[in-house]
């Protein structure tokens, strides 16, 4: 097939087909008259490079599953080169997830903070309200509620 089918096929543009063979990860034959010629094994490596990126791994980190895929093996990760990547990969998700858990903890103590400031703010509001009623003021004068903050740090 040609570069314009395969693209159509992969989902993809003949502008990124172009770019993975300049990298080496796809490889066109060449018909008679010059066009680039591919087959299903190249659309079988243009979707696992495809799902690997959705996954987010980056163009590199898919070469050990192309290479396995060309090699003959029935799926991309089923070489040592591929598990390793994997392996690597889910290193680099556990320290994500180690850091946003970390951020979400900052993030949770802020809103408790937060919400804790605002409902003294509301009694003190409530309160500075009845005092006015009365004919006095009561609390920190000039009616103003508390500015806002912000505390969380790094």
């Amino acid at each position: 097939m040609r570069i314009g089918e395969l693209a159509k096929r992969a989902g993809t543009s003949t502008r990124t087909l172009r770019y993975y063979e300049s990298r080496g990860l796809l490889a066109a034959r060449r018909t008679g008259n010059g066009y680039r010629d591919y087959d299903e094994d190249d659309l079988r490596l243009l979707r696992q490079i495809r799902t690997l990126q959705d996954f987010g791994f980056e163009l590199e980190e898919t070469r050990p599953f192309v290479d396995c895929l060309r090699a003959g093996h029935p799926a991309g990760d089923s070489c040592p080169a591929s598990l390793a990547v994997y392996r690597r990969k889910l290193g680099e998700l556990d320290g994500l997830i180690g850091q946003l858990a970390g951020v979400r903890e900052q993030v949770a103590r802020q809103l408790a903070a937060a919400e804790e400031a605002a409902g003294e703010a509301a009694g003190h509001t409530a309160g500075h309200t009845a005092g006015h009623t009365a004919g006095h003021t009561t609390g920190g004068g000039g009616g103003e509620p508390p500015a806002p903050r912000c505390e969380m740090t790094g």
